[in-house]
């Protein structure tokens, strides 16, 4: 291969440069590809961080409080409290209660319907109408029930489909069915025609609002969920869970003040219930104490439309040192 040379013998500049130019070709392509790589791998993953930017929070970012649906009276998160037992075999244990959130008037009206029929209702009707007529009550259309119920025996009834006879039998199946409807076991055969039955059926089927645990080795789940302002200033808490406080442990078995032999026992029949009502009411600064369904029975209070404890002001305390 010949090589071009100048009138004085050198070699032509352009021979010299070209590999030059030859690598320089080299590298901007190079960096020209990488520059379209990055560009095309962003168009890529575009959609996939747009994606990620739209999706929910991690678990460990979300916030613990589920969005109350109704007005809470301090706040709108977790409700915590504690407490310590009270008037109970091991007094002092500790309680702590966890209130994810409170519940819904949908979710409390199958509650507080159970325990409050339409027949209550209807009988009151029916003795409003007597009294009108001037008839004494509870005669209505068979004055001999009446009379029945006034020798405290009864009869049983010509309406009563299956009663077991009567006199002193009468009397037994009354107390029977009085116990059967205290204690409200999911069991039960009258179950249909049992409030305190439905009542534990409607708890057992709410959700989950929060947990309460003691010294037991498993929680307990609060199914419902139910809190108003007090006029001074303080709140009023009333928390049901599907499981009787202590069921399975005497840790929670109630000491007995001024009470012994037949009359204890007919008051713990008449509250040997398969779940637990809570009433706590605080002051405005947030203390107070607790009281609970395994040492008096649960009602429906109208006013506040809610379930609670019956006579409450005369119920010992089984929680105190309340704390929210």
């Amino acid at each position: 291969m010949s090589t071009a040379l100048d009138p004085q013998g050198h070699r032509d500049h352009r021979e010299i440069l070209s590999p030059v130019w030859s690598v320089r070709s080299v590298v901007t392509s190079l960096r020209l590809g990488v520059i379209l790589g990055i560009f095309a791998l962003s168009v890529a993953l575009w959609p996939l961080r747009a994606q990620s930017a739209d999706a929910p929070p991690r678990l460990d970012t979300q916030p613990r409080a589920l969005a109350p649906t109704q007005k809470q009276t301090k706040g709108t998160g977790e409700v915590d409290l504690t407490a310590a037992s009270a008037n109970v075999n091991e007094s002092g244990s500790p309680v702590k209660i966890r209130i994810l959130r409170w519940s819904t008037e949908e979710e409390r009206a199958p509650v507080v319907a159970a325990l409050a029929p339409s027949a209550p209702v209807e009988a009151a009707a029916r003795s409003a109408a007597q009294a009108a007529a001037g008839l004494p009550a509870g005669a209505g259309a068979n004055p001999s029930a009446a009379a029945g119920d006034r020798g405290g025996a009864g009869q049983g009834g010509r309406g009563d489909a299956g009663a077991a006879g009567r006199g002193r039998g009468g009397a037994a199946a009354g107390r029977g069915a009085r116990g059967g409807a205290a204690r409200g076991r999911r069991g039960d055969a009258g179950a249909a025609a049992n409030p305190i039955a439905a009542l534990t059926a409607a708890i057992d089927r709410a959700p989950t609002l929060g947990y309460l645990w003691t010294n037991e080795v498993t929680g307990y789940s609060i199914k419902y969920a139910f809190h108003v302002p007090l006029p001074d200033g303080g709140e009023r808490i009333i928390l049901a869970t599907n499981r009787r406080l202590g069921g399975y442990s005497s840790a929670w078995t109630p000491v007995a003040a001024g009470s012994s032999g037949a009359e204890a026992s007919a008051k713990a029949a008449a509250t040997d219930y398969e779940f637990t009502l809570i009433e706590i009411r605080l002051d405005a600064k947030g203390s107070g104490e607790g009281k609970t369904s395994v040492t008096t029975k649960v009602i429906v209070d109208t006013e506040a439309r809610t379930i609670a404890l019956d006579n409450y002001a005369a119920t010992p305390a089984l929680l105190q040192a309340v704390k929210r």
